[in-house]
């Protein structure tokens, strides 16, 4: 299983699955991550987290912690 936290700078993937539960992964769906949707890894901060993400049309920073829970497939 790869998680969007493997993937490196530059790269992109498509969101597979998003574990967690409740308000969580409630939350990392709010901001848009679901299912099917292509992600860019921008950038990762000097001492790796957050990271920049580019996804629907805008820029997103993302906790590690949180990246470690959406399984995606590279591109």
């Amino acid at each position: 299983m790869i998680t969007l936290k493997d993937i490196p700078v530059k790269g992109t993937c498509v969101v597979r699955k998003i574990h967690g539960e409740g308000a969580v992964r409630r939350r990392i769906m709010d901001m848009g991550i679901t299912k099917g949707v292509e992600i860019l890894v921008r950038k990762v901060a000097p001492l790796g987290d957050p990271m920049e993400l580019n996804l629907r049309g805008y820029e997103l920073s993302l906790r590690k912690a949180d990246a470690e829970m959406i399984e995606v497939e590279e591109v």
